[in-house]
């Protein structure tokens, strides 16, 4: 018999960004595999796992959660609780953190190690409190699930984390919500981007590690002599890189660089798939979702072989080392061979459908089960 598991996606914020729509498609897909599934959510959630999951016991937590501070006073307290009120095998805590008296076995995703790789690509205080997370789970949880082998490497090196204890689960892309666009979607959003023309597209948190100050410089270089520059267009959460500002000060007027902000995911595949390049010259992630939602929506990727990356775009997508000479170079021959584009505009697609929310529950199933058996 399989065991109750209880997914902790308080975490979750209203802007669904990477962490967000991993947790949803996670949900989705273990109710799907018929998980024996309850969810304790933020109540503005309720619905929206209510309907994802329809199989699942949906528990609201308080309201005062909507609070980072009491989320995490909430998760050590209130959340073991809960577990017992849902009679809970097992919880699995999707983002770091975990309560260290849950009374059952814990499952904790860790999505990256560059707080301790890369800590100056952090704030200090985000950076710390992530350090003390990891290694406090790396030691009493039951297991930790990874979302690639890079990951877990990293894991092993940096926190001597228990190989045996760690599982890769890889991300998944949900191919109804992630694909080629038609004509009509791609006019919709240029519309409302204000684009007619061609265009370079970033997504993503501006935050130091997505490596966006280097982009806009080397596109700046890129479009020097052009008669036509395609745009720059950097979509996602302001986040907390100064840099970008300044870099963007450094654009000529001739060319244009926009900041929409973040994106409702409805938008994402005419915006993403109407590129020309999709640039995210990232100094390394974790798994990498916004290279893999690209693939899925028939663009052509530019991107960089650090940590996880490589595994998620093998032979589909073009790289680039970081640095702005470099990125200016690899976009620069991109936008000059459309040949090119397509064929890794098709490989991307191909590729991208190996990665499914059915393949990665399955392996959080199995880290479950273990985690119950030992």
């Amino acid at each position: 018999m399989p065991p109750r598991v209880l997914v902790d996606a308080t975490a979750v914020p209203a802007d669904r960004g990477g962490v967000g729509r991993y947790v949803d498609g996670l949900i989705a897909a273990l109710d799907e595999a018929d998980a024996d599934l309850a969810i304790v959510c933020q109540r503005a959630d309720a619905d929206r796992y209510g309907r994802s999951a329809p199989s699942a016991r949906i528990v609201a937590g308080p309201a005062a959660i909507a609070h980072r501070p009491a989320r995490l006073a909430w998760e050590q307290t209130g959340l073991p609780i809960v577990a017992q009120q849902v009679q809970a095998d097992v919880i699995h805590s999707p983002h770091y953190t975990l309560p260290l008296r849950a009374g059952r076995p814990v499952v904790v995703t860790l999505h990256d190690a560059t707080f301790f790789t890369e800590p100056e690509l952090h704030t200090a205080v985000k950076g710390s409190f992530f350090r003390s997370a990891i290694r406090t789970a790396v030691r009493r949880s039951a297991r930790c699930i990874v979302p690639s082998k890079a990951t877990r490497d990293e894991m092993i090196r940096v926190v001597e984390a228990d190989p045996t204890r760690l599982d890769v689960a890889y991300h998944g892309v949900d191919s109804a919500q992630f694909h080629p666009p038609s004509e009509a979607e791609t006019a919709r959003v240029r519309g409302r981007l204000g684009l007619s023309g061609e265009y370079v597209a970033f997504l993503g948190m501006l935050e130091p590690r997505k490596n966006v100050p280097a982009l806009v410089r080397a596109w700046i270089a890129t479009c020097e002599g052009r008669e036509d520059p395609p745009a720059l267009v950097l979509a996602g959460g302001a986040g907390w890189d100064e840099e970008v500002d300044a870099a963007v000060a450094e654009v000529p007027p001739h060319l244009r660089c926009l900041r929409p902000g973040y994106l409702p995911i409805r938008d994402l595949p005419a915006f993403l798939g109407g590129a020309e390049v999709v640039a995210y010259p990232s100094h390394g992630e974790g798994f990498g979702l916004p290279v893999l939602e690209a693939m899925a929506c028939g663009a052509p990727v530019l991107t960089t072989p650090r940590l996880s990356l490589p595994e998620v775009g093998g032979d589909a997508v073009a790289y680039t080392e970081p640095d702005i000479a470099s990125i200016a170079t690899a976009l620069g021959g991109l936008i000059d061979d459309p040949e090119r584009r397509r064929r890794l505009g098709e490989a991307g697609l191909a590729r991208s459908r190996e990665f499914t929310w059915a393949a990665s529950a399955e392996a959080h199933l199995a880290s479950y089960a273990r985690a119950v058996a030992e």
